[in-house]
């Protein structure tokens, strides 16, 4: 399923049509809200959803319908489900998921969980070490201390393998964060279960949900969040106007004691 810009989208994109240069996307950088402790990727409303969403056809990266254990919002990954080649492309998609992740976090929640499904997964497959670099290099510079908990599920034993190349691309502190679970390993069971409820969590995981990825249900919510990130992104700018027009016609008392001092001493 392709999805077409609605009329509010069309209105609030900055370039209609046309794909953000990767340049652009790690130069545009904004500090807002619970955001405050990094710089994070402004994007929002400058990629366009048609690109975005044959990146998410087969539901390689979302953003899950349920939660963790304190509400915090998980990012689902599938790396055996990649379906592009674009470097550009897979690391737009990576910040479209992290953005929108992020703007549905709970007002008390600055952090989200993610959970990495390597069902399926090959060296045949893997994320070339470009963009990996790459995709290390956002998380790190634009999104620290956005991690919760990493979670590994059911990596296979040549992972290990591509794991000790793509680790020295991480910081210290997010390794820490990084856990390890097999399904058919109870101990390491408990550690994804002690985040997320079996009862919410999909049964492909060891849970008791029959939720599965739909890519129709999932570009709904896609266009829902586009809107949503338009308007986010309006009202700042609308903020940051007001503040420049009463920074323009204010004049310090500072200013005005200064002007007097010197009037005196001349």
């Amino acid at each position: 399923m392709r999805i077409e810009l609605c009329q509010e989208q069309k209105k609030s994109c900055l370039a209609l049509g046309k794909s953000m240069p990767l340049a652009s996307i790690q130069m545009t950088l904004s500090n807002k809200k619970q955001r405050s402790k990094s710089s994070e990727l402004h994007l929002g409303r400058c990629l366009p959803l048609p690109e975005i969403s044959v990146e998410s056809e087969t539901g390689k990266m979302y953003r899950a319908s349920f939660v963790d254990r304190e509400g915090r919002t998980v990012v689902i990954m599938r790396p055996a489900k990649q379906n592009t080649s674009s470097h550009e492309g897979q690391v737009r998609f990576l910040v479209y998921t992290l953005e929108n992740a992020i703007l549905s976090l709970p007002e008390d929640q600055e952090k989200m969980v993610w959970l990495i499904d390597f069902t399926g997964w090959t060296l045949a497959n893997a994320t070339p070490i470009k963009t990996a670099r790459e995709c290390a290099n956002i998380l790190q510079n634009h999104y620290p201390e956005r991690l919760a908990i990493g979670i590994l599920f059911n990596p296979p034993k040549v992972f290990e393998a591509f794991w000790k190349v793509v680790k020295h691309f991480l910081d210290p502190k997010s390794i820490q964060k990084v856990n390890f679970v097999y399904l058919k390993n109870e101990e390491s069971m408990k550690i994804l279960h002690k985040y997320i409820d079996p009862e919410v969590l999909p049964v492909e995981f060891g849970g008791k949900n029959n939720v599965v990825y739909s890519h129709e249900e999932y570009s709904k919510l896609m266009v829902k969040d586009d809107i949503k990130m338009a308007s986010f992104w309006a009202s700042d700018t609308k903020t940051d106007h007001v503040n420049k027009v009463i920074n323009e016609h204010s004049v310090p008392e500072v200013t005005q004691q200064s002007s007097l001092v010197a009037a005196k001493a001349s």
